[in-house]
């Protein structure tokens, strides 16, 4: 059944997932769970709306269930050592592992100015999404400074708060990292239909001050906006400093084989793992949700003994005002996008296309024909997915 003495560092959704598992396959020997937040485990996709809006309070977000377990909240993992397989902890103390799960997440990236300011923040975790809320609930005027996922629904979070929202990118349209140029530009039509000042194609260079806190924005054009608050959402880096020197591979996250596993009785699992995609010869890191929970799973019953490779298929979704966005598979560099189903006008399916195989679908407001279309990921271009 795997080794004894079990740890999973990171109170994530990975990493409870990961410990469910544990116990749901049969393991019942001992299982500590180290988190480095004082909070359990917990949702993070309402940071930006639900909890943000006030809508929910904490204690809503938190997941469901329990496991049972040696719980180190507000604790973290500094230093280890795969060698004698001990974890060095915060408070100083050595934990020996006998099979370790890392499911640290990501750590929010800053920008390298303005960190002496009140009113710039970032947000990753719900005390994050806390203190922007009572920020906003001050302010008249936001700026989102990054148009991805997060960027996006916090402006649109916002507005509907009844804040003026400008949203900034260095990028042409917003999203279109994740979702390229055609659904991007509608994306933008969205945020300037409610309201958003939209400003693509600029960077930012400084922030404007006074008494402490930001008052403006200073773009690498040099136009000036002005903001009472300001969120930075210019994406995340894996959390793996604490890793340096342990002996692990590290590049852009932990390095896995395709059955997650790091090193001898080490396993990596969420937006942390970087790991060989099946299939393709080439490695993959995917920062969402259901991936997280997923590759929990397969985490942790590789740590049991499970060699079976994973190989999602990614899923991810958005909401922003009215629209519904759900996008499965991966926008590969070279796919071509088409409608596949309604108008970009309205409600829509459309299809990512690259050397004539279908790699990922993206739904607007079109669960049904969505979940119909996804069926069709992997196959020849044009066949009939219905």
């Amino acid at each position: 059944m795997g080794p004894d003495n079990l740890v999973v560092v990171g109170a994530s959704v990975a990493g409870f997932t990961a410990a469910q598992t544990l116990r749901l396959e049969g393991y019942r020997g001992n299982l500590t769970i180290i988190g480095a937040e004082v909070r359990r485990p917990y949702e993070r996709p309402p940071l930006s709306k639900q909890v943000l809006r006030g809508d929910w309070d904490p204690e809503t977000a938190s997941l469901p269930g329990d496991v049972d377990a040696n719980w180190l909240l507000g604790i973290s993992a500094t230093e280890l050592d795969i060698g004698c397989r001990k974890l060095r902890l915060s408070d100083g103390s050595l934990l020996a592992y006998g099979g370790l799960v890392i499911a640290t997440g990501l750590t929010p990236r800053r920008l390298p100015f303005g960190g002496e300011l009140s009113g710039i923040h970032v947000l990753r975790s719900l005390e994050d999404s806390l203190a922007l809320r009572q920020d906003l609930l001050t302010s008249a005027r936001l700026v989102v400074i990054g148009a991805g996922f997060l960027g996006a629904e916090v402006a649109a979070t916002a507005r509907k708060m009844g804040l003026d929202v400008a949203l900034v990118d260095a990028l042409e349209f917003p999203m279109v990292r994740q979702c390229g140029e055609i659904v991007g530009r509608r994306v933008l039509q969205l945020h300037e239909e409610h309201g958003v000042q939209v400003i693509t194609g600029t960077g930012v260079t400084a922030f404007g001050s006074a008494n402490g806190r930001v008052t403006e924005v200073v773009l690498t054009d040099g136009r000036t906006i002005a903001a009472d608050t300001v969120l930075v959402a210019i994406g995340s880096d894996p959390a793996i400093g604490w890793l340096s020197g342990s002996g692990l591979s590290l590049s852009n996250g932990i390095d896995c084989d395709s059955s997650c596993r790091a090193a001898p009785g080490i396993v990596a699992a969420g937006d942390v793992a970087n790991w060989v995609f099946p299939g393709l010869n080439t490695r993959v890191r995917v920062e969402h949700r259901m991936n997280a929970a997923e590759h929990g799973i397969a985490a942790a019953k590789a740590l049991l003994g499970s060699d079976e490779p994973f190989a999602p298929v990614p899923y991810a979704w958005t909401d922003q005002y009215d629209a519904r966005i759900q996008i499965a598979g991966t926008v590969t560099p070279d796919a071509v996008f088409r409608v596949a189903v309604g108008s970009l006008d309205d409600r829509f399916v459309g299809e990512y296309v690259a050397n004539g195989c279908v790699t990922a679908v993206l739904g607007w407001n079109a669960a049904r024909d969505f979940t119909q279309r996804r069926r069709g990921i992997g196959q020849t271009a044009g066949a009939d997915l219905l």
